[in-house]
């Protein structure tokens, strides 16, 4: 991977500019220069804004110079000529662009002009511009009826694996390395919900539950009771709850018993996540289970009672074409998941991933992305699912989205809370996120990250959370 310097003769608009360069040249390191020569120079004289970038200019008269969606939108006509990529979003580069519509239809926006209104401002392609409505209008129906003033939903996290995946930034350990850190990181997860359960069991209502990672299913039988016994004695069964889901995510972890551990504590949904059902691709991502591996955990929860079942699938995964994706969908399709949640590959900087593009190893092909991707939409139609939620990240391949998909009545009401932020969200265990909300204002308190320095330091994250929840329940 090169260096790729861009030069600017203005000041404002950094974090915009590179992330937009950085999605067309996601295979670069790119540094933001005011001396020197850059390989793409950026200028703005007057109400000219020009783009140069070697021997090709782009120069555009800008109607208004303070604006900068116009500038964003000249740079990006620019950057799409020269690459010939295709961009669907146009110049959205945040994690919520469904957020715009979510707030157009508030003030009572019909779709052909919230649609209209992504197209001209963003240079959003309508079919995205569409998905934004219709997963907005979704959204807004379904926090309608499950959130009050002092509802809580709530995130547990087990930073614990068989192994590390090659594209994981995530906080997770593989457990085969740590399982001496297992019981005194289940000891201090289960003091943090305790004592924030006795801080605020007399005014507080729990919307949903999600058990996530890492992978909580690592954990051996008595562990994994453990924390699902406190978490229902807790806060579960003191609360007419919407969800409690528990991310199972890899099929090797997941056992008859465990499954039925998760069914006498009151879990209604759960996640088997293939990625891929590829096996070759599976090795070379560091997974330590097999296409049929999946098909026989998928079955096994079916036969113990469990009917919504999500499956995560990548697109973009290492050496995989759009032949391996219609293979996912096939496999996929013969299962029939109630729900199915695409992601599109993110190079995140402490992956494995990440690594191999820095040294060139790794090549992705955007408009084989493309493909991946209208593969999956295919898949979920013949499936009658219906998108239902969104977001984005940061240098994802080919710039598209994370969407979730399902039939009517088995969505994901916390993924759609977390998404939105209309809801307190209470988070517990090593990286968990609690999100307060103030009025307009979202205040985040961090739970360590490191497992050893939350295991050490509980007390004061405790604390704090109890802090940030007296805050709150004083509006």
């Amino acid at each position: 991977m090169s260096k790729l310097y861009i030069k600017r003769d203005f000041e404002g608009l950094d974090y915009d500019l590179y992330n937009m360069i950085k999605m067309f040249f996601y295979e670069h390191d790119i540094e933001m220069i005011k001396e020197g020569n850059g390989h793409i120079k950026l200028s703005l004289k007057d109400d000219i804004f020009c783009v140069k970038v070697e021997e090709k200019e782009y120069s555009y008269r800008l109607i208004n110079k303070m604006d900068k969606d116009e500038i964003k939108r000249c740079l990006f006509i620019s950057l799409e000529d020269l690459t010939k990529k295709i961009m669907p979003w146009g110049t959205l580069v945040g994690i919520r662009p469904s957020k715009i519509a979510y707030k157009l239809i508030e003030k009572g926006f019909c779709k052909d002009s919230i649609v209209r209104y992504y197209k001209e401002n963003y240079l959003t392609h309508e079919d995205k511009a569409k998905l934004c409505y219709s997963v907005s209008k979704k959204e807004k129906d379904l926090i309608s009826k499950i959130i009050n003033k002092n509802s809580y939903s709530m995130y547990i996290g087990m930073p614990f694996c068989p192994s590390r995946c090659y594209y994981c930034s995530f906080t997770s350990n593989p457990i085969d390395k740590n399982l001496n850190l297992v019981d005194p990181y289940i000891n201090t997860l289960l003091l943090e919900i305790d004592e924030i359960y006795e801080y605020i069991k007399d005014d507080f209502s729990l919307s949903t539950v999600y058990f996530g990672g890492g992978t909580p299913t690592s954990i051996d039988e008595r562990q994994f009771e453990r924390v699902l016994k406190r978490i229902y004695d807790s806060f579960v069964k003191h609360n007419d709850i919407f969800e409690f889901t528990v991310e199972c995510g890899r099929a090797d972890t997941i056992t008859k018993e465990k499954l039925r551990i998760m069914s006498y504590y009151g879990v209604n949904r759960i996640s088997i996540n293939p990625q891929t059902m590829n096996d070759e691709t599976l090795k070379k991502i560091g997974r330590t289970h097999t296409v049929q591996d999946v098909i026989d955990a998928y079955n096994m929860a079916v036969n113990e009672g469990f009917k919504n079942i999500n499956m995560d699938l990548i697109v973009g995964l290492k050496d995989e074409t759009s032949w391996h994706m219609d293979n996912t969908c096939r496999s996929i399709y013969n299962l029939s998941p109630k729900s199915i949640t695409v992601h599109g590959l993110s190079v995140k900087r402490s992956s494995k991933l990440h690594e191999d593009i820095v040294l060139g190893k790794e090549s992705i092909y955007h408009n084989e992305i493309l493909k991946m991707y209208e593969a999956s939409y295919d898949l979920c139609l013949k499936l009658n699912l219906k998108p239902y939620y969104l977001y984005r990240q940061k240098n994802m391949i080919g710039s598209m989205e994370n969407i979730g998909y399902s039939i009517e009545g088995f969505e994901s009401l916390y993924n759609i809370l977390i998404m939105e932020e209309k809801q307190n969200i209470l988070a517990f265990g090593c990286d968990g996120v609690s999100k307060f909300i103030f009025g307009d204002e979202i205040k985040r308190q961090k739970n360590i990250k490191d497992l050893r320095g939350y295991i050490k330091d509980v007390n004061k994250l405790i604390e704090d959370k109890k802090s940030y929840i007296e805050l709150v329940s004083k509006g």
